[in-house]
This record gives C-alpha cells, structure tokens and sequence, in this order.
C-alpha cells in the first residue's frame, strides 16, 4: 500500500491488523484471580455475617474506612450478588452518590441478607473461584488500548527520532485536552496523543487510539457519531483561526474488520480534504508519513 491509498483500497482488512495477545487463557485464569481476589471474598462474607440487612451491608462496603481498591471488588461483588441494577462507577462515587438515596431508590432489588448468609456460610472453592471470575471479568479492559499505544508510541519515536515528538499517556492515565494546547479552543476534545514538531514544539497533529478486540451494533454506531464530532470540531476551530490540523485515528483489532466498523473506517480516512487519517500499527509507515505531517506546519 502506498501513501496515497486510502483504506478503503484495502481487499482484505483482516490482513492489516495487528493481533495482540497479552491475555491469560482459561482455565489458568482461575488460580491467578482466586489469588488476587481471595481476602476481598473473605471480607466480602465476613460482612455479610456482621450485617443485619443487606441496606447495611451496602453501607459497610461504601464506608470511608474501607480502602478504595478494595471497596471496588466489594462493590462488584454487592452488584453480581445482590443488586444487578446497581452499576460500580455509581456506588463507588461515595461522596457524590448517598447510600441512603441509593437504598431508597434501589433497595427494592437486594436480595434479603438471610439468603446471602445461607449462600456464603461455606463457599467451596470452586464457588470462590467462580465470584473471583466475575469480579476480574474487566480486569484488563483497555490494556490491549494502552499496548497498542505504547507500541505505536515506539515506532513513531524510532521513525521520526529528533525530527518529531509524540507526547501522551502510555498506559492509564489523563487525557490530553486540546484546550491545554491553544488556549483559544472552546470545549472539551480529548485526546490521546499530539505530534509535534521536535525544533519549535508546533502542534501539526492530534490522535486517537483504539484497539477493538470485537465491535458492532450499538457500540460501533456509538464510535461512528464520535469520531464524526472530533472531525467536525476540529474544522470549525481551524475555519476559524487559520491553524491547521491533522488528525490519527489510530484504530487496530479484530473487530475493525466488522463490516459496520470498517465502513465507518473508510469513511472517516482521507475526511476534511485530507487532514484525516486512519491507521492500523501495521498501515503506520505509509499511512503516517513526515511529508502529511510536516504539511500541517506554518509557513
């Protein structure tokens, strides 16, 4: 592929992505989430125990006194035992959210603590290891996201070593919001990372990865609308100050290869005459060039 070529000349889009692999297989799994969440179950059914209803259990869990991380496995136990309507990015916000308002307009949905204690008098292991399961199911959500960046992050460095400048959070972390770097940018735009020229520290690009490791339906509609926005936010500031601006969707994974999501993918590259681009880690030495770039430079 040359750089000229958009992604939609591509015949076979599996043949572009970069598979990968980082996760732990069942059934080894198992042992390793017993282990990491063992003392949270135990704590979980010692609660139990102590509590007189499952109003108070709840309220033992998202007390000040309980140590954050471990609050988290505690409350993801409370919803996958007790309350699935009760999401954990709600609960967990104790300073926010009261338990009192939480019970009242929830508490019709607990499951009666007489039953919790018959069910945790005595787990089995097998039992534990099953919660432990559930409670780990998200554990490495986003750390594909993270590797490709870093990956991606590498590469670029390697490529364009004192020349240009990637600067973003490799793994966990804040979002850089556009309005850090021109002041004059009304609203929020995260993003992932900024490519800068290395001499004068000019922005002449944003970006945005994504590493699907399955997409559709819903989800992939939701990605389409977002990306949209990003685009179209972005021309409205350049309209309006004369900057220009490339923008990198770096999107990888399996599930870009779903006919939805590829679609959307092809639409999106070569977009806002040009200043677009979409590419896999793979696509990265023709699709992310020093001559598109250094394009988007003053004069």
């Amino acid at each position: 592929m040359t750089e000229n070529k958009c992604l939609c000349d591509i015949e076979d889009p599996n043949a572009i992505i970069t598979p990968i692999d980082t996760a732990i297989r069942f059934p080894e799994i198992l042992a390793i989430l017993l282990k990491k969440y063992s003392d949270d179950i135990a704590l979980f059914s010692k609660l139990i125990v102590e509590s007189q209803s499952s109003d108070e259990l709840l309220d033992k869990i998202r007390s000040k006194g309980v140590n954050k991380d471990q609050r988290m496995s505690l409350l993801k136990m409370f919803r996958r035992c007790v309350s699935p309507v009760l999401d954990t990015e709600t609960t967990k916000k104790i300073e926010k959210v009261s338990t009192a308002s939480l019970i009242e307009n929830y508490g019709s949905t607990f499951k009666p603590i007489e039953i919790l204690k018959e069910q945790f008098a005595n787990l089995s292991n097998e039992t534990k290891g099953a919660l432990a399961a559930l409670i780990g199911e998200y554990d490495t959500r986003g750390q594909l996201g993270y590797d490709l960046t870093a990956n991606f992050f590498d590469w670029f460095n390697g490529r364009f070593k004192g020349d240009l400048t990637i600067d973003g959070p490799r793994g966990a972390g804040r979002d850089i919001e556009l309005n850090t770097i021109f002041h004059d940018f009304e609203g929020q735009y995260p993003c992932d990372f900024v490519i800068r020229k290395a001499d004068t520290s000019e922005v002449l690009a944003v970006g945005f990865a994504r590493y699907d490791s399955t997409r559709g339906g819903a989800q992939s509609d939701d990605r389409t609308g977002g990306n949209s926005y990003k685009v179209a936010k972005a021309k409205e500031y350049c309209d309006k100050t004369g900057d220009i601006l490339r923008l990198v969707f770096l999107a990888d994974g399996p599930g870009l290869a779903h006919k939805d999501t590829w679609f959307e993918a092809c639409e999106l590259d070569g977009a806002w005459n040009g200043n677009v681009r979409v590419t896999t880690l793979k696509l990265a030495d023709v699709r992310i060039t020093r001559n598109w770039l250094i394009r988007a430079a003053s004069d």
